[in-house]
């Protein structure tokens, strides 16, 4: 897969591939149908690595496009891997779905040297005017329905970034997209997508 191939099909992980260092030992924790790891791995970045999902489907979608997948919950956590065996942990649109999400965001930095960690942002003006409505938003970022989301917790750029700086994790970067691209101007408003690129604090 290159990268106009990955750009068509997912605008948002062809931006956030260019913050995966060439070469780097990558963990993409919910990886999904491992479209992500496959170009990080058949592209001229070379990255090599694992994903973690717990679905039958998409797990056996990620081993046909050759990404090495282990099969496991990722609310047991990562105690699996030790401290900083990976270069990049990925987390893209999974952590909104996890019941405990400062256990697993600890874990995420605890085993990887950086991390990138993606969520639809609730405070995109489209969800703010469905709220005003009196209804639930549905929107590409957020495409489902109250009673069927696989969603558990909804949050926006302010709110990771203060959880970010509770759980002592530094922001290195931290952008809204619309349709893949980069939100400039009032992002928590008008960026459907947040993504946030983190590591540890370094002792003073």
């Amino acid at each position: 897969m290159n990268f106009e191939e990955l750009s068509a099909l997912r605008p948002d992980l062809a931006f956030i591939a260019h913050w995966v260092p060439d070469q780097a030992h990558v963990l993409d924790v919910g990886c999904g149908d491992g479209v992500m790891l496959e170009y990080l791995q058949s592209s001229g970045k070379g990255c090599s690595g694992y994903g973690l999902e717990i679905a039958d489907d998409k797990v056996l979608a990620s081993t046909r496009r050759g990404v090495q997948v282990i099969q496991q919950d990722m609310e047991k956590g990562l105690a699996i891997f030790g401290d900083n065996s990976f270069d990049t942990v990925l987390c893209l649109s999974s952590l909104q779905m996890m019941k405990q999400v400062e256990p697993l965001l600890r874990d995420i930095v605890r085993v990887g040297t950086e991390a990138i960690v993606s969520f639809p942002n609730f405070a995109y003006w489209p969800h703010r005017v469905s709220l005003l409505k009196g209804r639930m938003p549905v929107s590409k970022s957020l495409p489902y329905q109250w009673y069927d989301t696989p969603n558990v917790r909804c949050a926006t750029i302010n709110d990771f970034r203060e959880l970010a700086e509770e759980c002592g994790l530094e922001v290195i970067d931290c952008v809204a997209l619309a349709e893949g691209k980069m939100v400039s101007v009032l992002p928590n408003l008008r960026g459907d997508l947040a993504v946030f690129r983190l590591r540890k604090k370094k002792a003073q």
